[in-house]
């Protein structure tokens, strides 16, 4: 590909210097190579792209996502735009606002070169076309620092569940999930440089059924959570989550692993017994709640009541003692009323849950809740009634949190204290944020040497307070995940 010629449109914004590094919100473990010129990232799911080494990450508004590729002479460019909102605003970017040359969806990447080839001749180019098979699974991660301790790896994407208030599967499309082998291959590949840390990522990460083999497509559909229901037929055959779990964790018993985002439908026993069984398997889980509303609950066409979303709560915390819950909540969705409120302030308060992430609802075009609901819910209230969830999940978060004072915690070191050089910070198995004094402690090796602990290290850590987002402790030795098996 040569550099855009200079006739194309110029727009008014300062392009990244070559060579410039990611900004912070983009992980440096995501930096993927897709053509010798073109590099494709992730930063919070978005598909961003890297032309050499120029980088301009999105923002959360549309219009931030546009962004400069540059030429190696730093003085011819054009404007390229690649998320996951280019399929629902290719009109609007193209035609009204005339912002950009080239408007490319999350699975058009293998088409960067002759959309990139159609924009040098003046022209406009487009691909916002949803694919049914397009997992990245070739595509493996470039990691840029040595020092990093932790990495992503994408098993499916795409969403069949289609929540009425969720646009995910309009803009990422339906579920399609990667072959087990490019997983473990890229598992393998960030366990020899040295990470410590996975987190395996989907749309709905729980519901990944691998049909790449032919030996994986016998089988019965895998089964529900108790009371819980899909909008879709049960899907027969395929590889599940629970032997993907079973396998990743094979890769390196010193790595921890990590999931997100799965749906509260999706949980066979298979799954809690592997959490329970394997030592890097972390014991934490995340149940998207959204509300704690029956009758909201239906609006969102969520597949489950309060009543049996507690029970599943409930046999996470029989199956997994001590294991870490957070979960999704969405302030003032349509119809809300203050009793249907109330009712998801004491789902916060039952539950307890270690974190959350709670916002008010705002309505998407395209979804079920645009067509067929009101966004009748005054923004001030939502406001309010987000304000109050916050308050009530800190509450609760800090009670959970001050029950673990006491007790000794494996915690993977992420480096330096962010507030003070003196500490160190890491996470402990529930995921939760944790800071002790960088100091001598004893090393491991059962000789009585002491070190202080690095980036990377696991360390044993009693705790001695905490709040709703923070444990502090004091360090007792460096360990390992099979050594410090009893302190999960």
């Amino acid at each position: 590909m040569g550099g855009p010629t200079a006739n194309l449109a110029r727009k008014a914004s300062r392009p990244l210097p070559l060579g410039s590094a990611p900004s912070a919100g983009v992980p440096k473990s995501r930096l993927q190579p897709v053509e010798p010129e073109v590099l494709s990232a992730n930063c919070k799911g978005q598909p961003i792209v890297l032309r050499r080494n120029s980088l301009v990450p999105p923002r959360m508004h549309w219009k931030g996502c546009i962004f400069r590729q540059c030429s190696s002479q730093l003085l011819e460019q054009f404007t390229d735009w690649q998320c996951c909102m280019a399929e629902r605003l290719k009109e609007k970017i193209l035609d009204q606002e005339k912002m950009v040359d080239v408007v490319a969806g999350p699975d058009a990447y293998r088409d960067l070169p002759r959309l990139l080839a159609v924009a040098e001749t003046g022209q406009q180019a487009a691909n916002v076309l949803l694919s049914l098979d397009e997992t990245y699974a070739d595509v493996l991660p470039v990691q840029t620092s040595t020092s990093s301790t932790s990495a992503f790896v994408s098993i499916m994407r795409g969403c069949d569940n289609m929540c009425s208030y969720c646009i995910v599967p309009f803009t990422r499309g339906r579920e399609r999930s990667r072959p087990i082998a490019s997983i473990l291959q890229e598992v393998q590949l960030l366990s020899d440089q040295g990470v410590k840390e996975v987190t395996l990522l989907g749309q709905n990460v729980n519901s990944y059924r691998d049909t790449s083999e032919v030996q994986f497509l016998s089988g019965a559909p895998a089964p529900m959570s108790r009371s819980f229901s899909a909008v879709y037929k049960p899907k027969a055959g395929g590889l599940r989550f629970a032997a993907l779990l079973d396998r990743v964790s094979l890769v390196d018993p010193e790595m921890r692993i990590r999931f997100t985002s799965p749906h509260p439908k999706d949980f066979p026993d298979e799954v809690f017994q592997l959490l329970q069984e394997r030592p890097n398997l972390c014991k934490q889980i995340h149940l998207p709640a959204q509300s704690g509303s029956t009758r909201v609950l239906e609006a969102m066409r969520r597949g489950y009541t309060r009543e049996a979303y507690l029970e599943l709560v409930h046999h996470v915390r029989a199956s997994l003692p001590g294991v870490s819950l957070s979960s999704d909540f969405i302030a003032g969705f349509c119809g809300e009323t203050e009793a249907d409120h109330q009712q998801t302030v004491s789902l916060l308060r039952q539950v307890r849950y270690n974190g959350a992430f709670i916002f008010a609802y705002s309505m998407r075009q395209k979804t079920r809740a645009f067509h067929r609901l009101q966004d009748n819910v005054p923004t001030e209230v939502k406001l309010q009634r987000l304000k109050e969830l916050m308050a009530v999940f800190r509450e609760e978060a800090a009670a959970a949190n001050a029950a673990a004072v006491g007790r000794a915690q494996v915690v993977l070191v992420e480096g330096p204290s962010r507030r003070s050089p003196l500490d160190l910070c890491g996470r402990n198995d529930g995921n939760i944020k944790v800071i002790f004094p960088d100091m001598e402690m004893e090393d491991g090796s059962g000789l009585g040497s002491t070190a202080k602990a690095k980036s990377g290290d696991y360390v044993l850590v009693e705790i001695s307070s905490g709040n709703s987002q923070t444990l502090r402790g004091v360090p007792l030795r460096r360990t390992t995940l099979r050594e410090s098996a009893a302190f999960r």
